[in-house]
Formats: C-alpha cells, sequence, structure tokens
C-alpha cells in the first residue's frame, strides 16, 4: 500500500480503507497501542481507519499462533483493553474503532465502560448464519455490521460448502442470471451490512463487484429468510473446560 501511494498508483491515503485488528495475544491494556503502532510500522502508514479488538479472548502475552493454547487462555479484562483501544483513536493511530466477533452481551458490557462506543462489531453473515437479533441490536446501538465469511469460508481451516451447494440459493442464481456468490453478497449488501470479499482472481473479483445494479425480489428474500440457521465458525479454539469460556453458549452467550 506504501509503495502503491509512492509510485502514484493510488492518488492519496484519503482513497483507501484500512482495517487492522489486535490479536489476542496483545488484548492486554498495556499491550495495545503497542501492537497498533507494530501494525502501522509493519504497514508502512500513520494510522488505519479502522482498528478492531479480533475476539473477546485473551491469552498470554508475546503468544502469536492459531490455534491457541488452551493453557494460555485468560480472562478477558474489557476496561483496560477498550481504553486502550480509545487511547488509539485519541492519538490518531485509528481514525475509529471497534470490534469483532462480539455477541450482543458482551456488546452491552462493553457499552456500559466506553467513552467512545465501537463503531463496528465484524462478525460472521451469509444466508445460512443470518445475525438477525445481532444485526437488530447493533442498529439500534448504532453500531455498523460488518459481514465476514458471506460465502461460507469453504476451503479455510473451519469453513464449510454449506452456503455454496445451497439448492435454495442456486435456483435463485439460476432465475437472476447471476452467480450463486452474487446472490449471496447482494443477500448481505441488501441487509445494510459492509460485505468483505476475498479473491485473487480477477475474474471473480469483477463479478464480486457486480452486484449494484440489479436487487432481490420479496419472494426470493422471503425464501432465503427460511434457509436453516447454523453458526459456520462456533470458535472451538476459545473454548476450555479450565478456562474463561467453557463451552460455545459461553463464548457467544447462545447466539448459535
Amino acid at each position: 500500500m506504501a509503495e502503491a501511494l509512492e509510485l502514484g498508483l493510488v492518488n492519496s491515503r484519503e482513497e483507501l480503507f484500512i482495517t487492522t485488528k489486535l490479536w489476542c495475544s496483545d488484548a492486554h491494556g498495556d499491550c495495545v497501542v503497542a501492537a497498533l503502532q507494530t501494525s502501522l510500522k509493519n504497514l508502512g502508514l500513520e494510522y488505519v481507519d479502522l482498528y478492531l479488538v479480533h475476539w473477546p479472548v485473551c491469552v498470554k502475552a508475546g503468544e502469536y499462533e492459531l490455534p491457541v493454547k488452551k493453557e494460555d487462555l485468560l480472562p478477558f479484562d474489557y476496561e483496560s483493553v477498550w481504553k486502550a483501544m480509545e487511547e488509539c483513536q485519541k492519538l490518531g493511530l485509528a481514525k475509529s474503532i471497534g470490534v469483532s466477533n462480539f455477541s450482543c452481551k458482551k456488546l452491552e458490557k462493553l457499552l456500559s465502560i466506553s467513552e467512545i462506543p465501537p463503531a463496528v462489531n465484524q462478525v460472521e453473515v451469509n444466508p445460512l448464519w443470518q445475525q438477525q437479533k445481532l444485526r437488530e441490536f447493533c442498529k439500534e446501538k448504532g453500531i455498523h455490521i460488518t459481514a465476514y465469511s458471506p460465502l461460507g469460508a469453504k476451503g479455510t481451516l473451519w469453513g464449510s460448502d454449506r452456503v455454496m451447494k445451497s439448492e435454495v440459493l442456486q435456483e435463485i442464481a439460476e432465475a437472476k442470471g447471476k452467480t450463486l456468490a452474487q446472490v449471496c453478497l447482494r443477500w448481505v449488501h441488501e441487509q445494510g451490512v459492509s460485505v468483505l470479499v476475498k479473491s485473487f482472481n480477477t475474474e471473480r473479483m469483477k463479478e464480486n463487484l457486480d452486484i449494484f445494479d440489479w436487487s432481490l425480489s420479496p419472494d426470493e428474500l422471503n425464501k432465503i429468510s427460511q434457509l436453516p440457521q447454523k453458526k459456520g465458525f462456533p470458535g472451538l479454539e476459545f473454548v476450555c473446560p479450565y478456562g474463561p469460556y467453557k463451552s460455545t453458549e459461553e463464548l457467544w452467550d447462545g447466539e448459535i
């Protein structure tokens, strides 16, 4: 990115919106600002547009591994971590701050102690995991939702082909003359949610952008609303009988 700016491939820094995240091993009040400063140095930038707490999870400082070691799991200190996140914004290192993978209950706790509320909650959202309750809560609180894994994350360590093999979505795609992926992205866009796409394939990049001059019909939206729901990423890496979260229900506060 720094090279693109230097070469003039991008006219100005303001044309870019750059987000990075605070990893669990830096989710300690005294590590947050330094972690962002390190990320900025690695990126060759003076600030990011958005800085997110990656998980409501803390592990032993200095460990940068996934899966995390169960014995390294520690209680997440909302107050010290968020105060340091707010300091990142006050220092101008991040234009906005937010979170990722936070449930309604965890957001409520964060809002109760925050001076600067989270601008964004980045969570898994797709037609087979629609997050209706969380989306409504965030809308009420003025927190923007960003959707990751809009296609179900097939081919990753934890994803599946459930979304891309949905017969209902395929039927809608064929009727629209679109791809199933485009139907998923359009559905997310119509929910007022920003969507993260990930491809290094030029044709797929173009396809991902071709979702703005058409819409899903009320009947198609109704069919999608009735799809069986199941979370794709349960976060089992952060669940441990002797850790802060002893079950997936505790990690997600029942939103599974």
